[in-house]
């Protein structure tokens, strides 16, 4: 099933320009958080890392779906809410979740942080993790270097480096 979803480009501080990004939704019956609203509540909550053309290795969810980290947040704290996190989702723990490392992804760096809108986010090297609500598929990247919502959103690599270039 395809539909349309409105992404905002205000929030976290820039301009109310809109554009249009067509989503798919998935049947997958995967544990992760690629929205925010509450997740489902399972033990753990999976981050791993696959190959993203022209970016290398980065940290995704169980979909698929590449993780990104957000600038102005400085390793200390969630700061995209409201219209910002409808188009970023935050990674979100259910109560008494916790995240798992996979595939390359170092568990000594995951961690969670306090989201503003309730609950916990999951961090990795200190940096809340996000979806990109354009990312449709597995593998796309195409919040890779954009300065959107306030400030740069990049990918991150298992060793917890942030990966700048673009795609």
């Amino acid at each position: 099933m395809v539909g349309a979803i409105t992404v905002v480009a205000a929030g976290c501080g820039s301009s109310s320009t809109s554009t249009t990004a067509s989503t798919a939704s998935t049947s997958s019956t995967a544990n992760t958080s690629s929205t925010s609203s509450t997740p489902s509540s399972s033990s753990a909550l999976t981050i791993s890392s696959a190959q993203v053309t022209g970016l290398g290795t980065v940290l995704v969810n169980s979909q698929g779906r590449t993780l990104y980290m957000f600038v102005p947040d400085h390793q200390s704290k969630v700061t995209c809410v409201g219209t910002c996190a409808a188009v970023w989702p935050p990674v979100l723990l259910a109560s008494g979740q916790t995240a798992v490392a996979a595939g390359g992804v170092k568990s000594s760096l995951l961690g969670s942080d306090p989201n503003p809108g309730g609950g916990k986010v999951v961090t990795y090297n200190k940096w809340p993790l996000y979806t990109f609500t354009a990312d449709t598929s597995a593998g796309a990247a195409t919040g890779q270097a954009l300065n959107l919502n306030g400030g740069l959103w990049y990918a991150i690599s298992p060793s917890g480096a942030l990966i700048t270039k673009k795609g």
